[in-house]
């Protein structure tokens, strides 16, 4: 065939193959198109999971009668009008293609009207075509009707699943804008069945409330709030304690600038962040939201803008991983005001109990103790007879049970305390205090090893020979394809050194920075406090088991032990209670 000129309508069905994958994809740009209008609330109705109807009505600024069939046409946006605006894009969309696609799969109207205007005006479009602009009764802001979605592409038609899955991302992608957007109320329906009613969150607590409502309850009281500014970089939100994890990263949600997406760098960061408190194979829960300078983000790198690009993605993993390291340090028995563990397990009509070795204590061994923390701990005048005791969070030692547990009392109840997990997380706190308190010590080898590599790799090493050093690294450059390794971090000692060297030229090359060597000395650390921790069926005086329970509650992460097991759970009097049927 002869090179020709495509017709605008196949145009626009061609754009329509990336911009319309589904249904979802519908709702989701026209609902970017509301919050970028300044809507304040919001209403989605959904017919047959979108393929007979997707309307959205929103109360934002609406738009002028002479701008209708403009933005009904490719690439007219009110968005970006230069270069330097689209890099520093803010809003949601600014392609202009999103009406235009949509209207050539689909049957489309618009209705809009403006603060200044009258009255509304409204435009169809059919099969790409549109008719004329003729006068409508609509409160001010916009309202957009898409019948019949694929109607004149049965071949994508097809490729649509059950109603069921249609909606259901649908559904994914409103939570997900209804977490981008807390400020702002979401009504949605599906088959005329109210199945979202999100009112606008105004204060901190209300949008803890909605993440509850679209996240579960359980992430929102398992929650720690963290916000943060470094460096004109903001980063807020809330992140699961460890002991709330995932056997899938399902409830992991990043916003930046307000825009949902997902990117490698910011997962990467927590996952770091996360990397000794977290048991093996789990994901952490979290919604946060990064705020910064609209020019250091490429927002235009996905064509369906779920991806980003960072000018500096070295600084942002920096501060990103750093901010939830610190508020996961607080993890630790009275760190957060969260109890770690739930014992709704207790809650049952039936209880076997099994024989419970006790190592057994005097009666007053509690008040003695009780009396001494006092002693310790008062910085005041002392309190007036009858006041009520004060517990340190971890309560006092009891007793010890089967060799493994503290059994503890505090105001609450009962808490019992893993000893070896416990101790763990101690002792590998403080190798890491004292391994951080000094820089990487190198090791020569008694003989050098030599390695073959690629010439971008052999450059690539040759021009970060400052990262090699101060991760405890000696590496010449033997030749165009060939490296020398002749000294390797002294705690690393026992470790193959070409295949460290190659783990960190990859991760330099993939994302221009490693923290191998940091994660790989970690290992033998927690391995060592592994080692050298409270082992089972070690029989613990009351004196010691406190001193314990004193030290975790001072040290950071305490909640949980290097392999991210817990090392304390709590239950509580009513928890007995309803145990035992009291008041019953």
């Amino acid at each position: 065939m002869p090179i020709q000129q495509l017709p605008d309508h196949l145009v626009n069905q061609i754009a329509a193959g990336e911009v319309v994958e589904r249904p979802a994809s519908v709702v989701k740009e026209l609902v970017e198109n509301s919050l970028d209008a300044g809507a304040q609330a919001i209403s989605i109705d959904i017919v047959s999971a979108g393929q007979k109807l997707i309307r959205v009505r929103d109360d934002g600024a609406g738009i002028p009668k002479d701008e209708l069939l403009l933005a009904l046409s490719r690439h007219a946006t009110s968005k970006i009008t230069s270069l330097d605006d689209l890099e520093a894009v803010v809003s949601l969309g600014f392609r202009g293609e999103a009406l235009p696609s949509i209207a050539s799969v689909s049957r489309l109207t618009l209705c809009a009207r403006t603060a200044d205007a009258e009255s509304a005006w409204q435009v169809e479009v059919v099969n790409g075509v549109a008719g004329d602009v003729r006068p409508a009764a609509h409160p001010i802001g916009c309202t957009l009707e898409i019948h019949d979605l694929f109607f004149n592409t049965p071949a994508r038609r097809k490729f649509l699943r059950t109603q069921r899955t249609e909606f259901g991302h649908i559904d994914k992608w409103l939570r997900r804008l209804a977490l981008a957007r807390p400020d702002v109320a979401f009504s949605v329906s599906h088959n005329g069945r109210s199945v979202m009613e999100l009112p606008a969150a105004k204060d901190q607590d209300a949008r803890l409330d909605r993440v509850g409502k679209i996240c579960g309850e359980a992430l929102a009281s398992h929650a720690v709030y963290l916000e943060r500014e470094v460096e004109g970089i903001a980063l807020s939100g809330w992140i699961g304690l460890p002991t709330f994890n995932r056997s899938q990263p399902d409830l992991q949600f990043w916003f930046v600038n307000g825009r949902s997406i997902t990117d490698r760098t910011l997962s990467h960061a927590i996952r770091h962040a996360y990397r000794d408190v977290l048991f093996h194979g789990r994901y952490p829960a979290y919604v946060l939201y990064l705020t910064m300078d609209p020019a250091s983000v490429d927002a235009n790198a996905h064509p369906a803008k779920h991806e980003i690009r960072f000018r500096d993605g070295r600084r942002v993993h920096g501060i990103v991983s750093q901010t939830v390291e610190l508020a996961l340090q607080d993890t630790r028995p009275g760190g957060h005001d969260i109890k770690p563990i739930s014992s709704a397990v207790l809650d049952r009509k039936i209880f076997h109990q099994a024989p419970m070795p006790l190592t057994r204590q005097g009666g007053g061994a509690v008040r003695e103790a009780l009396a001494a923390y006092r002693a310790l701990s008062a910085d005041g005048p002392p309190r007036p007879s009858g006041e009520e005791e004060v517990f340190p969070p971890l309560g006092l030692a009891i007793a010890q049970l089967g060799g493994v547990y503290v059994l503890a009392e505090n105001a609450e109840g009962l808490i019992v305390v893993d000893m070896h997990a416990a101790h763990e997380r101690i002792t590998y706190e403080k190798l890491k205090r004292a391994f951080e308190r000094e820089d990487v010590v190198s090791q020569p080898l008694l003989v050098p090893v030599s390695i073959a590599v690629s010439d971008k790799e052999a450059a690539l090493a040759e021009g970060a020979a400052e990262v090699f050093s101060r991760l405890g690294l000696s590496i010449d450059r033997n030749g165009p394809t060939s490296l020398v390794i002749r000294e390797i971090p002294a705690l690393l000692k026992q470790a193959d050194a070409e295949a460290l060297v190659r783990d960190v030229l990859s991760d330099l090359a993939a994302d221009g920075q490693s923290h191998r060597i940091e994660d790989y000395c970690l290992e033998i650390l927690s391995t060592m406090a592994c080692h050298h921790s409270i082992r089972a069926n070690r029989s613990l005086t009351i004196a010691e088991m406190n001193a314990l329970l004193r030290e975790m509650e001072i040290t950071d992460r305490a909640d949980q032990c290097n392999h991210g097991r817990p090392t304390w759970a709590a239950i509580s009097m009513a928890d007995f209670d309803r145990l035992f049927l009291r008041g019953q």
